[in-house]
C-alpha cells in the first residue's frame, strides 16, 4: 500500500510540478520565518533560565521622582540589612555595567569586561567553577575570580589559581576560574572585590544612588515586609531628615519634592531580561515587543503559506476525482483515502521543512548581523520545536484537503459531475480573503514603519553632529580619596586639549560629562522659590554647547573671560524652565544641591538620548563649578575640518597611543552616527517589515495565481461558448476578474482596524513620531488591488486567446 501511495505521488509531482513547486517553496517560506522567529524567542528566553536561583533573587530598583526608576541603589541600607530587616537571607551590592579594564600577567594582557562587586556574589549568580570554588573566589579585596577565557588568553595552560595578575595597578591573586552555564543578564569576563570600602565612604550619604543591589528574601511572602522596611529607612534617613533641615514638617517636604522619593520595587531576576521597568543589568534588557513583532509576523505567514496550500490542495481535487472515484469502487475506505492524502501532506511538509532549514542556514549569518547576536541551529528545546512547528503544519494543511477529497461521490465523479459543495468553495474564498488582509496589514505597515524611521533620521534634534568625534576618555587611575582627585582630572584633560587643538584638521576640542546616545548620566533636583525639578546635570567644558551648535533660547553661553562662569553660573534648557514657571529666569538663583548658582541662559531643548526618550530639565554649569562631575566625564569631544578629515584621524590615533593611552585602543564614533544609533532597532524593525511585506505578497501572489489558474481552467467551457457566440474580450476579462476585485476589498477592510490599531500601538513607542492619516491605507489599498488585477487580468487574457475548439469539440 504505501508503495503504491508513493507511486500515485511521484505521478502527480510530474504532472503537477508548478503546484507542486508552489506548494513546497510557500510552505518553505513559512516554515523558514517561524523558524528565524524562535531561534530569537529562545535566546531571549535563555537568559537566566540556567540560574537556579532565578526566582529567589530581586533587583532593588528606586523611585526617585515621578516617572523616574533607578537601578541604583544607596549604600546606605546595607548597616540596616542584618540588624533590622530579618527577612532577608543576603544581599549583595555591584557595579552593574561593566568596566573595561586591562589585567596583566607577566608579558601577557588583555581588556576584559570586569564587575566590581562584593563576596556575595556567586549566592545570586551560581556559575560553575573549574577551578576554585565559589566560596573562597572573592574571599578579600586582595581576590578576582576570572572566566575561562580570560584565563585562558593570561595563562594559556597554567594554571591561574594562587597567581598574581596586576589590575589598575592593584596586585590581585587568582583564587577562581569558572565558566557561566548559560545566558546571564551579568556575565563578566572578571569579577573584584574592591566594592567595599566605596560603600562604606557613601553610608551616611543618602542622596547618592550609585550601586546595583540584588536580595535574597528568606520567604517570598515577605517581600512586601523588606519593601515597607527598605522604604521606612529611606523615610527617617532621608525625609525626617532632609526636612528637619529645611525646617519643614516631612509632610511639607513631601508636598515640596514628591512621596515618590521614598518608593521601592523589588523586580524579580528571571523577569530582568524581557520585563524588566529599567535596564539594570549590564547585559541590558531584551526587545519584548520586537521579540513578539516577530513572533506574531512570523506565525501570520506560515498561516498565510497554510491557507495557501490548502486553497491550492482544494482547487486541485477536481484533477483527483476521479482517481478518488476508482479507489472507492474498488474497495477503498473513507479513512484509507484520508490517509493517502495525509501522507502525502507529511511528505510535501518533510520536504518543505528541508528547504526552510537550508534558507535558515544560509540566511542566519545576515539574521544574526541583523541582530547583533551569535544564533546557531542546535539544542533539544529547538528540534522539540522543530517536531511541533512539523505537526502543527501537517495537521492544518492536511486534515481538509484530505476530508474534502475522500467526500467525493463515486458514482457521480466517474460520471463526470465534479461540482463540489459550496461550503468547500466559501471556504477557499474565505482563506483567499484573508490572505489578502494579511497582505493588506504587511503593505500598510512597512509604509507607516518607513515614513516613522525616515521621520527619526531627518527631524531636527536641536544639536549638529556632523565632523564631530566623540573619543572614549580613560581616565589616570587616581586616588578617589585625594582631595585634590577631580582637580587633577580636569587639570590632565586641559593639558590634552592644548595638545589636540595643535593637530592639523582639528578646529575645536571640548568635553561633558555625558555621551550621546547613551542615558547613563548623572541626575539631581534642584530647587527654585519651593519648586524641586529632578533634572540631568550637563557639566561642559567652555565651547562644548557652540561645538555642537545648540542654540540659545535666552541670555548666553559659558564664557572663559568670566571668571564667574566656573563658580556660581548655570544654564537651564526649555523643559527646565517650563517647570521653573519663571518667564524672565535670567540673573535669578537656583539651589542645585545647597549651591547657590545664577541662570545665566537657557538654551533650548535637544535630544540625544533617542527617540524614546523625552526631553529632561537639564541643568548646565561648567566642569570647575560641580568638580566631582569630572570624574563623570568619559569622552573628549573633538571637532574635524572636514578636508582633512583622512589625515587628522591617523594624526588623532597616533597621538593618542603616544600620550594618552598605548594599552586601550583608539576609540571614537561620529556624535550624529552614535545619535543614529539609539534608533538603529526602529530601522531593524523597518527592514524587516519591508522584507516579510515581499515574502507576503509573493505567497500571496503564488497562490491568487494558481487559484485563478484552476478557476479559470475550470470555465474554459463558458469561456469557448461565450466567445461562440460573440462575447468581447473585455466582457470576458471583466467577468472573469471581478470575483477577486470583490476578495481584494473585503480582505482590505479586514485588515483596516487591526492594522490602524496595532500600528499606532507601535507608534506610542515614540516621543516624536509621525501621524496616523489615511493615506497609508489608500496606499496599500491601490497597491494591492494593482498586484491582483495585473496577476487574474493576465491569466484570464492568456485564457480569451485560447482555442475555442479544443473546448468544444466533444459538444
Amino acid at each position: 500500500m504505501l508503495k503504491n501511495w508513493i507511486n500515485i505521488f511521484t505521478y502527480h509531482i510530474r504532472n503537477n510540478k508548478l503546484f507542486t513547486a508552489l506548494n513546497i517553496l510557500g510552505l518553505s517560506i513559512g516554515i523558514a520565518g517561524l523558524i528565524f522567529a524562535t531561534l530569537y524567542w529562545n535566546d531571549e528566553h535563555n537568559y537566566n533560565d540556567w540560574n537556579p536561583e532565578k526566582e529567589n533573587v530581586y533587583q532593588a530598583l528606586s523611585v526617585v521622582g515621578k516617572d523616574m526608576i533607578w537601578p541604583n541603589n544607596l549604600s546606605s541600607y546595607e548597616p540596616y540589612f542584618k540588624k533590622e530587616i530579618k527577612e532577608l537571607d543576603s544581599y549583595c551590592y555591584f557595579e552593574n555595567w561593566y568596566s573595561n579594564r586591562i589585567i596583566k600577567y607577566k608579558d601577557k594582557k588583555g581588556i576584559f569586561t570586569i564587575t566590581n562587586t562584593q563576596k556575595t556574589f556567586f549566592d545570586f549568580f551560581p556559575f560553575e567553577f573549574i577551578k576554585g570554588n565559589s566560596k573562597t573566589a572573592l574571599n578579600d579585596e586582595n581576590s578576582i575570580a576570572l572566566s575561562e577565557e580570560a584565563a585562558t588568553k593570561l595563562f594559556g595552560t597554567e594554571n591561574p589559581l594562587g597567581k598574581e595578575v596586576l589590575y589598575s595597578d592593584k596586585k590581585l591573586i587568582v583564587r577562581g576560574v569558572y565558566t557561566i552555564p548559560g545566558k546571564s543578564s551579568l556575565a563578566p569576563q572578571a569579577l573584584t572585590c574592591l566594592l567595599d570600602a566605596r560603600l562604606k565612604d557613601d553610608y551616611d550619604k543618602w542622596g547618592n544612588f550609585n550601586y546595583g543591589l540584588v536580595l535574597k528574601i528568606k520567604n517570598p511572602n515577605n517581600k512586601a515586609v523588606v519593601i515597607r522596611k527598605m522604604e521606612q529607612l529611606l523615610y527617617l534617613n532621608r525625609t525626617v531628615k532632609w526636612a528637619k533641615e529645611e525646617g519643614i514638617t516631612p509632610k511639607e517636604w513631601n508636598e515640596k519634592n514628591g512621596s515618590e522619593n521614598t518608593k521601592i520595587i523589588l523586580e524579580p531576576l528571571k523577569d530582568a531580561r524581557l520585563h524588566s521597568i529599567v535596564d539594570g543589568y549590564a547585559e541590558g534588557r531584551g526587545n519584548y515587543q520586537f521579540l513578539m513583532i516577530m513572533m506574531g509576523l512570523s506565525v501570520l505567514i506560515l498561516i498565510l503559506s497554510v491557507f495557501n496550500y490548502v486553497n491550492l490542495a482544494t482547487a486541485n481535487a477536481i484533477k483527483r476525482a476521479k482517481e478518488v472515484g476508482v479507489r472507492k469502487i474498488s474497495g477503498a475506505s473513507k479513512s484509507n483515502i484520508v490517509l493517502q492524502f495525509l501522507f502525502e501532506i507529511v511528505l510535501i511538509t518533510f520536504f518543505s521543512l528541508l528547504l526552510s532549514l537550508a534558507i535558515v542556514e544560509l540566511s542566519l549569518p545576515y539574521y544574526n548581523e541583523f541582530l547583533e547576536k551569535k544564533l546557531v541551529i542546535y539544542g533539544s528545546q529547538f528540534y522539540y520545536e522543530l517536531v511541533i512547528i512539523f505537526i502543527v503544519t501537517v495537521i492544518i494543511a492536511g486534515i481538509f484537503p484530505a476530508i474534502y477529497v475522500s467526500n467525493f461521490e463515486a458514482l457521480k465523479v466517474l460520471k463526470g459531475n465534479f461540482g463540489r459543495s459550496k461550503g468547500g468553495v466559501w471556504l477557499r474564498n474565505g482563506m483567499l480573503i484573508f490572505q489578502f488582509a494579511i497582505a493588506s496589514f504587511f503593505i500598510i505597515g512597512s509604509y507607516i514603519v518607513y515614513e516613522q524611521v525616515h521621520f527619526l533620521s531627518t527631524r531636527e534634534l536641536g544639536f549638529k553632529g556632523e565632523q564631530v568625534l566623540q573619543i572614549k576618555y580613560k581616565k589616570p587611575d587616581y586616588d578617589f580619596n585625594d582631595k585634590n582627585f577631580s582637580k587633577k582630572l580636569f587639570t590632565r584633560y586641559e593639558t590634552l586639549k592644548q595638545e589636540i587643538t595643535k593637530i592639523n584638521g582639528v578646529t575645536q576640542v571640548a568635553t561633558g560629562a555625558f555621551s550621546f546616545g547613551n542615558s547613563d548620566n548623572s541626575s539631581s533636583s534642584f530647587t527654585y522659590h519651593d519648586i524641586n525639578i529632578q533634572g540631568q546635570n550637563m557639566a561642559v567644558d567652555f565651547g562644548m554647547l557652540e561645538m555642537l551648535k545648540i542654540k540659545m533660547a535666552q541670555g548666553r553661553y559659558l564664557d572663559s573671560r568670566i571668571s564667574s562662569d566656573t563658580i556660581d553660573a548655570v544654564m537651564v534648557n526649555e523643559a527646565a524652565l517650563k517647570l521653573m514657571k519663571e518667564k524672565s529666569p535670567i540673573g535669578k538663583i537656583v539651589n542645585w544641591n545647597g549651591n547657590k548658582l545664577k541662570v545665566i541662559g537657557v538654551v533650548k531643548d535637544f535630544n540625544f538620548w533617542g527617540p524614546k526618550a523625552e526631553i529632561p530639565p537639564m541643568v548646565f554649569f561648567h566642569l570647575k563649578t560641580i568638580d566631582w562631575m569630572n570624574s563623570n566625564v568619559n569622552n573628549i569631544f573633538v571637532k574635524v575640518n572636514p578636508n582633512e578629515m583622512e589625515n587628522t584621524i591617523p594624526a588623532l590615533e597616533k597621538f593618542w597611543a603616544k600620550n594618552i593611552d598605548s594599552d586601550y585602543p583608539f576609540n571614537y564614533d561620529f556624535v550624529d552616527k552614535a545619535y543614529a544609533r539609539t534608533y538603529k532597532e526602529f530601522v531593524n524593525q523597518k527592514n524587516l517589515f519591508s522584507l516579510l511585506n515581499i515574502v507576503v505578497i509573493l505567497i500571496a501572489l503564488f497562490g491568487l495565481f494558481a487559484l485563478a489558474s484552476y478557476s479559470i481552467e475550470r470555465r474554459m467551457k463558458e469561456i469557448a461558448i461565450r466567445k461562440t457566440l460573440g462575447a468581447e474580450t473585455t466582457v470576458l476579462l471583466k467577468e472573469l476578474s471581478k470575483q477577486y476585485i470583490v476578495f481584494c476589498v473585503i480582505g482590505f477592510l479586514i485588515a483596516v482596524f487591526p492594522g490602524y490599531y496595532l500600528l499606532n500601538k507601535w507608534l506610542e513607542n515614540f516621543v516624536f513620531r509621525i501621524d496616523m492619516t489615511v493615506f497609508p491605507f489608500v496606499f496599500g489599498f491601490i497597491i494591492l488591488l494593482v498586484l491582483t488585477l495585473i496577476i487574474v487580468l493576465s491569466r484570464a487574457y492568456q485564457a480569451t486567446k485560447t482555442d475555442v475548439l479544443k473546448y468544444l469539440k466533444y459538444e
